[in-house]
């Protein structure tokens, strides 16, 4: 595959992509203003959440994963905010539920990723805040093309809207009619709430990091913590079971919490230190692919062929099985057990030479696994479900967005912002935007890793990636897709170390995915041995997997995750910047300098 719809870019003094080419923009401008990774970072992520709100908004959570140049090490800001005060198992129990809905206003937790990009922008960036609003702002305010699967978005939601969240109707349907592809997008609302942001952080003087932390209080005390709190106490909605609910969040949640920095989960392979968040997010299942891939000799294989994506699927199965019996905030994860060679030994000896249709957690420091109980073996048909009871469905379901971004001081930050989609919650008209929904992650059964407790964080899909060389960044890089984000990443990083292909021919290279394990949004069905795969592939590659038992379903030649990356590569002593987006969707933007 020797051409690249959107080639590789270099240079030596900065690198930057996103998900969308708008925010993209905004983010370089801050190093037109000479800001650094970080500043470009927030810019850009602010700006996503404009021009991207059926993938993510200010209510919404944020991990990201950084290297600083400055303090010389790599660390994690979790912008993953916690369940409410009053969101227990009996609160929902009494409610009749099962599993939290994955609409409405009964799954938000506190919004999480304000208070992480305040907290990136003070500890590491350069710029003020009104540097790094200022797009954002200019966006919602003056206005913005909408993109395809925008337009789509709010299409799928305007019955949903007319009928039950007159908000959102009023919000995303100003003249009764969703946009179409093409049309111009204002959100004055979201744009007057920022500006207040700004004023009211202004007022509290010249001093830069004063004003940071007054934009904190803001948001999390001040009038937007209010306006959370009296729509969750005043408000009720349809969710996604049709029965009117309103919310459990209020405004202590917010005063209680602020984002924690903490070490990230790593594993070294292929003279790459790979760094991940740990077992809150499923970030460790990319850690634990590698580590069962790492007995078997990837760069002999054919990167579209069928050892190499049975593989690399089985692999998957396993360290997804183990996701579902470890990972969550509740219970400390046995991560070293999970990540230890030996269990990875034991674990890898069930990768046949046929799919498997079984879930099948391990028993890392011989703990017995527990799987929740709405995951339940498979059948004679080869099927497992869980709740299937949601009344009402949008066409459209939320996703995320990612981005990454370097500089010539050798800081390099991946950031994967989601949640507070506009079809899952309906918006608060005093602040321009809807809650999140990531409480739906959690399950309603004591004991288990991801049980539902005030003050958890639901183990999230959110799951940013970088790669260390040497000691120093070496890549940053993510792709939205919920449970497939890991799965798609990893196709990347394995086609880039073992393929021998630039980033732009691994992001591009045909993509796949199982479908295998339980999802973690409502209503947490799975498909055991369904094998995605984008139609570029082959079709003796695509019958010989089938003959192998994989469930094959075709996705289209360019319908499979929307990966962007930046790197350093050394060449002549020196760094030379990297920046690769993906041509799927055809609006993300990588740039480099």
């Amino acid at each position: 595959m020797s051409f690249t719809a959107r080639p590789e870019q270099r240079g030596t003094e900065a690198a930057l992509a996103s998900t969308h080419y708008l925010a993209t923009l905004a983010g370089w401008r801050m190093f037109e203003l000479g800001g650094n990774a970080f500043d470009a970072a927030v810019a850009t992520g602010f700006a996503l959440q404009v021009v991207e709100p059926h993938q993510n908004g200010p209510a919404g959570d944020m991990p990201a994963i950084l290297w600083s140049a400055r303090t010389g090490r790599a660390e994690v800001v979790c912008g993953q905010g916690v369940a409410p005060e009053a969101a227990t198992l009996g609160r929902f129990r009494a409610l009749g539920l099962s599993l939290v809905p994955g609409m409405g206003l009964l799954p938000a937790v506190v919004p999480g990723a304000f208070d992480a990009w305040m907290l990136i922008l003070r500890n590491h960036g350069t710029l003020r805040l009104r540097d790094v609003l200022a797009p954002a702002i200019a966006y919602a305010r003056d206005g913005f093309t909408a993109v395809p699967a925008l337009a789509r978005a709010v299409a799928g939601s305007a019955e949903l809207f007319r009928a039950h969240w007159p908000t959102s109707a009023a919000t995303y349907l100003p003249d009764g009619q969703p946009p179409a592809d093409g049309d111009l997008m204002r959100l004055p609302a979201l744009a007057a709430t920022y500006t207040r942001v700004l004023s009211e952080s202004e007022a509290a003087g010249g001093d830069r990091d004063a004003q940071i932390e007054a934009a904190r209080r803001c948001f999390y005390r001040g009038f937007i913590a209010e306006a959370i709190d009296a729509f969750c106490r005043t408000t009720a909605w349809a969710d996604g079971g049709g029965e009117r609910h309103g919310g459990l969040l209020t405004g202590d949640d917010l005063a209680r919490w602020e984002t924690s920095v903490e070490p990230p989960a790593s594993l070294d392979y292929g003279g790459y230190t790979v760094l991940k968040c740990p077992a809150w997010s499923q970030g460790p299942v990319f850690l634990q692919q590698l580590s069962l891939l790492s007995g078997f000799d990837l760069g002999a294989l054919d990167p579209y062929g069928p050892d190499f994506v049975h593989l690399e699927v089985e692999a998957a199965k396993l360290a997804l099985a183990d996701r579902e019996a470890w990972y969550g905030d509740s219970i400390p994860p046995p991560l070293t057990g999970l990540l230890d060679p030996r269990y990875a030994a034991q674990r890898r000896k069930l990768i046949g030479e046929q799919a498997s249709l079984a879930l099948r957690p391990g028993s890392p420091a011989g703990k017995p696994p527990r799987l929740p109980e709405l995951v339940m073996p498979a059948d004679a048909a080869g099927t497992w479900t869980g709740d299937p009871g949601q009344a009402m469905r949008v066409a459209h379901e939320g996703d995320t967005v990612h981005l990454d971004a370097a500089d010539r001081h050798g800081n390099m930050i991946s950031a994967m912002p989601s949640g507070g989609w506009l079809q899952s919650s309906p918006v608060i008209p005093a602040l321009g935007f809807p809650l999140g929904t990531r409480g739906q992650m959690f399950w309603l059964e004591e004991g288990l890793p991801a049980s539902l407790q005030p003050g958890r964080r639901p183990r999230t899909t959110l799951s940013p990636g970088m790669a260390l060389r040497d000691g120093k960044p070496a890549l940053a890089f993510g792709s939205p897709g919920g449970d497939q984000q890991d799965q798609w990443a990893l196709t990347f990083f394995l086609r880039h170390l073992h393929g021998g292909m630039d980033m732009a021919r691994a992001i591009e290279a045909p993509a796949f995915h199982s479908e295998h394990a339980p999802a973690s949004f409502f209503p947490r069905q799975a498909r055991p041995g369904v094998l995605v795969a984008e139609d570029r592939f082959s079709p003796a590659t695509l019958a010989e997997l089938a003959r192998r038992g994989h469930r094959i379903e075709a996705a289209g030649p360019w319908a499979l995750g929307r990966l962007v990356a930046v790197g350093c590569e050394t060449r002549s002593g020196a760094c030379v910047l990297k920046a690769a987006a993906t041509p799927r969707w055809q609006q993300a933007l990588a740039l480099a300098r």
